[in-house]
Order: structure tokens, then sequence, then C-alpha cells
């Protein structure tokens, strides 16, 4: 698939700020366009709460934890509906607590409505795919109906692009979140969302094997585990002008720390150090205004936001690094980072960006 920038990238991301009621309540998204969500990403900013994680492929009662290997729950006071644009939210106290501060970043697939894909059945499984090609993302959903032991398997994505990054979780059983990015180093090599450790090759439940990858199927490789009939959930990227990106970068220790060319202004950016024990830090464009950015949210744990420790810039075309904190500028370590748009640094219209 040819992909072309987007003009508006809040027609398919946009992060939501709110503040809990501890009742029932219909958060609005403010964006230029509507955006109904189909991946909503919760966190608590002024308290230690668990992230919270619910789609409309597995069902909007459905919730997994980033920062836990917990299975599925299912809760109906978290989000109730994913709306035309937006979300509505029942009593949960930890997700709607009365004047606590909330971050929701979310996402559009394809309205909730899924297919059935069969791009890997010939040595996989047939997947279940909400696809959004034009931003490059899909929601995939699978299960696992016996006994891998070792071996790899196809399942198809939907991306119509060979996909660059990948957050999947063992939606039926408590397991780490396994992920894949473009830039880890190689094959069966692997991060965990839920925890701050570095890339590794040994002990994974599964794996990615990259070689295998392409515009429609991806591959995980089990490792001698027993995972029968269980369900998976996979968010799959690939980049978009003008509106994602998914790189890496080579810090180099000084408090002018390196320039990230992105190709728009940031809007959210997750960065992890790929060899080293380090937080996964979130930072985004609505809880900092202006320049520079530091409140910081960790996938990796429940922590609320801090601020003070990661500085960083959102420039018209990229990210300029502030500091020489580890967790993002240590010299000669490699980091990797997902980064979504605020607005494209020139778009279809001919405008351009601004700084901050």
């Amino acid at each position: 698939m040819a992909y072309t920038t987007i003009t508006d990238s809040s027609a398919h991301f946009q992060t939501t700020l709110y503040t809990g009621n501890g009742s029932t309540q219909s958060i609005t998204n403010d964006g230029n366009s509507d955006l109904q969500p189909d991946w909503v990403w919760i966190k608590e900013r002024n308290n230690a709460v668990d992230h919270q994680l619910q789609d409309s492929t597995r069902g909007v009662t459905k919730t997994l934890q980033a920062n836990q290997t917990y299975g599925e729950s299912t809760l109906t006071d978290i989000i109730t509906s994913f709306n035309s644009d937006g979300f509505s939210l029942g009593s949960n106290a930890s997700w709607n607590g009365n004047n606590d501060t909330y971050v929701a970043w979310q996402w559009k697939a394809n309205g909730g409505t899924t297919v059935t894909n069969t791009d890997g059945a010939t040595n996989g499984y047939n997947t279940t795919v909400q696809a959004n090609q034009t931003a490059g993302f899909s929601i995939v959903k699978f299960n696992a109906p016996f006994d891998q032991g070792n071996g790899r398997y196809n399942l198809g994505h939907g991306l119509g692009a060979t996909p660059e990054f990948i957050i999947t979780k063992c939606s039926g059983a408590s397991a780490d979140w396994y992920v894949y990015h473009k830039d880890m180093g190689g094959s069966n090599i692997y991060l965990r969302l839920n925890l701050t450790a570095a890339t590794s090759t040994t002990g994974a439940r599964y794996t990615f094997y990259e070689p295998a990858f392409s515009s429609t199927i991806f591959n995980m490789d089990w490792n001698n585990i027993v995972l029968q009939n269980q369900d998976f959930i996979c968010y799959c990227f690939v980049g978009v002008q003008g509106f994602s990106k998914f790189g890496s970068y080579v810090g180099n220790g000084l408090a002018e720390g390196p320039f990230i060319y992105t190709g728009f202004k940031p809007g959210f950016v997750m960065i992890k150090e790929r060899n080293a024990v380090e937080e996964w830090f979130i930072l985004d464009s609505k809880r900092n205004t202006f320049n520079a950015v530091d409140k910081t949210l960790y996938a990796s744990g429940n922590y609320a936001e801090g601020t003070g420790a990661q500085y960083m810039d959102f420039l018209s075309n990229g990210i300029k690094i502030r500091n020489n904190h580890t967790g993002t500028n240590t010299n000669g370590n490699t980091y990797l980072y997902m980064a979504f748009a605020e607005n494209p640094f020139v778009a279809t219209n001919g405008v351009p960006a601004t700084a901050r």
C-alpha cells in the first residue's frame, strides 16, 4: 500500500485530558476531527494507578493493564462505550475518581468492524483484524488452539505494509507484554512493555521472527511452551508520513542532546533504551502545552506523573533532547521510540507546522 501524508492527525489519534467525577461521564475529544476510538489507553496522572487498555475488538468491557501481566478481566464500570467523538466512563474509582486527573491516548482502527484474515493460515492461524491502513494501525486477535512447542507461526495483520512496531499480550492468561520494534537489532529479540529490562533473546514465551515479516503477515516464534486455547491481542503499526514514526537514535550524553527528525510536530512520544534497564517513558503535547516537555508517565510502572527527569522540545519537524538523563540520552546508547503527530511538518494543503 502506498501511504500518503495525513493532513489532520486528529482523525486517527488524539490525546485527551479529563478530571474524574466519581460517577459517570462522557469524555469528548477536542481535535479538529471527530474521533471514535478503537483503542483507548488511560493513565491516572496524580496517583499510582495501573495503565488501563480497552479496545473495540475484544469488546468495551474487556480490560488489560500495560504495566501488569494479568490476563483479561471483564469490568463494566471503566469505559462503557466508544462514542462518535470520545468515550463514556463508569464510576470506577481508579479511572474516574472524583477530582483525580487522567490522560487518555486514543487510536482509530475500523470503528469496531472486524474481518477474518487468512493471510497466515498456510503456516499459522486465521486472525481477526480491524485495520486503518490510512494511519498504519491494526488490532489483531487470534487464538492459539494447541501446544505450539517450538515453531514459527504466520499471522495476518491487515496493514498492507510491513509492520514496524507491535505490542502483543496473551489476553487469556498471565503473561508479559512482548514488543517488537524494527530497530531492535535482529530476530528473536524482544522487549517487554511491563518491564524495564533491556532487549533479550532468551527466556521468552514468544518472540518475533523478523525475516518472515511482510506486507501481509508477521511471524511469532514459540519457545517450547504450552498456551492451549488462549487468545492473543496485538496492536500493529507501520509509520505513515506526517503522522507516525518508529525509529531509533544514539545518545550523546550532553545537555544538548540529539535531534530526532520525525517529519511532523509530535503529539505523543514513547522512548525505551534498547540495551539497558530503563523505563518506557511517555510524553505528550497535551500535558505539556509548551517546551520543554517533561511531564512523564511510565508504561512499565503505575507511578504518578513525574517531572524534571526527561527534558525535550517538540519541534515542528521532530524532537530535541534537552538533557543527559540516562533513560533518554546516555552517550553511545541506542534508544527506540514511537511517535505520533500533533500536526504534519507540511500538510498536503501546503500549511507548515509551527514551533511550540
